[in-house]
């Protein structure tokens, strides 16, 4: 079973900025949804963002006007560029991909990248 490749994460100071990545290995399937949830500790994953195959965008109230996500249907890859860091934003970040093969849909998850912002 392929697995989402995640890339990005890291500690920075509030304020800052991060850029994700994330790329969902082969071809045979196109793009429904692919985003990133977070889950900070001791609460539940919630969505961040995520971008349509199509390229239609919807982000949680906490990201507006400081995340940014795209996508490379390409590459199958996403990018989300986290500007304005807080120390709220800290959690573990996971990619999702909700993708379509011939057979029908299957749903991914990344391992989780680590996202720390100091105060």
């Amino acid at each position: 079973q392929e697995q989402l490749v995640e890339s990005g994460g890291g500690l920075v100071q509030a304020g800052g900025s991060l850029k994700l990545s994330c790329t969902a290995p082969g071809s045979t399937f196109s793009i429904n949804y692919m985003g990133w949830y977070r889950q900070p500790p001791g609460k539940q994953r919630e969505l961040v963002a995520r971008v349509s195959g199509g390229g239609r965008a919807d982000y949680a109230d906490s990201a507006v006007g400081r995340f940014t996500i795209s996508i490379d249907n390409n590459k199958n890859t996403i990018s989300l560029q986290m500007d304005n860091l807080k120390p709220e934003d800290s959690a573990v970040y996971y990619c999702h991909a909700d993708l379509i093969y011939e057979w029908g849909g299957y749903e991914f998850w990344g391992q989780g990248t680590q996202v720390t912002v100091s105060p």
